[in-house]
């Protein structure tokens, strides 16, 4: 571990032995030499720990009762000591040059908050195994700026979570200014913490992709929840903070309203498909309500209750 850390990498973790190896040892293989590597482990009953433990005094272990991602997340950040601060996900791999690459920019703009880039989704084969890191072919993504989505971004997270948070290089002192992460929410607690940062800080997105991210029936975006956290998310910040960046740029009210009814819909979709006809069913109706022009959306309410569930 360095003295005097440029970046701090925090991983926290629970019970994820089939794939903190490979995580941690793409972060150790990172062409930028000079960071700490902080693991937060949430309680694990499995071999996680042992295997942190494997790779030496490379990696700093922290400890807690299972609290949750949020506080394990936290916990780090309090211990961390470099001026910028990544949160990586356990089952996730960078490419060697990914801090290289954002520390370069960050280092160039010291207006920037936080530089993310492009990631490519990592999908198993048929026997669950994932591809090598080294077969992925980046060369042809372009190079340089994604200018979409650079700047002041605001309004455009109040359509999607453009951000990955292990695709993310954040200055410290971010977190100073716009708080760390809700340790209240279950969910999209990464969204919350970007629509906080980028209310108050430009941000870059580079084009090239510097991430891997692991797709497998495990992760915590893949459950049915009782409570619709997105929507609930952005019509608070729709709320506090209104449709527009500092810059000017907005999203309107009728992409917005639209677009809550996409999510509300998705809501609905996948409680019809667990069973929960009752939450599915009011659900879909306040996404017809708020676009009404879309009649399939209705429909899905009759279709639920003489039996039919979506195939995912």
């Amino acid at each position: 571990m360095a003295d005097n850390p440029i970046v701090s990498v925090i991983i926290p973790t629970y019970n994820c032995e089939a794939y903190i190896a490979e995580t941690l040892d793409s972060v150790l293989s990172q062409t930028l030499g000079n960071l700490e590597l902080i693991v937060v482990d949430d309680g694990s009953t499995d071999r996680t720990c042992e295997i942190v433990v494997s790779h030496g005094s490379r990696v700093r272990l922290l400890t807690q009762a299972n609290s949750g991602v949020c506080a394990a997340r936290n916990y780090g950040i309090r211990e961390a000591v470099g001026r910028y601060i990544c949160l990586m996900d356990h089952d996730d791999y960078w490419f060697p040059d990914k801090l290289a690459l954002q520390l370069e920019q960050m280092e160039g703009h010291p207006e920037v908050g936080l530089v993310y880039s492009a990631f490519i989704w990592w999908h198993p084969d048929e026997k669950g195994v994932f591809p090598d890191p080294a077969s992925f072919e980046r060369a042809s993504f372009p190079l340089g700026i994604d200018e979409e989505f650079s700047g002041w971004i605001y309004h455009l997270l109040l359509l999607d979570c453009w951000i990955l948070t292990s695709a993310a290089l954040i200055r410290a002192e971010v977190f100073d200014k716009c708080g760390a992460y809700d340790e209240s929410l279950p969910y999209s607690e990464d969204w919350d913490l970007w629509l906080r940062i980028c209310r108050e800080y430009p941000v870059i997105k580079l084009n090239q992709p510097l991430t891997l991210y692991r797709q497998h029936p495990k992760q915590g975006n893949r459950m049915a929840r009782t409570i619709d956290y997105r929507t609930e998310l952005l019509g608070d910040a729709a709320t506090k903070w209104g449709l527009c960046s500092r810059d000017g740029r907005c999203i309107t009210k009728r992409q917005f309203t639209q677009n809550i009814a996409l999510y509300q819909r998705e809501f609905g979709l996948w409680h019809l498909a667990s069973g929960n006809l009752k939450t599915a069913n009011h659900s879909l109706l306040q996404a017809w309500l708020k676009h009404p022009i879309n009649l399939k959306t209705l429909a899905y309410v009759p279709a639920g209750l003489l039996g039919w569930r979506p195939k995912w």
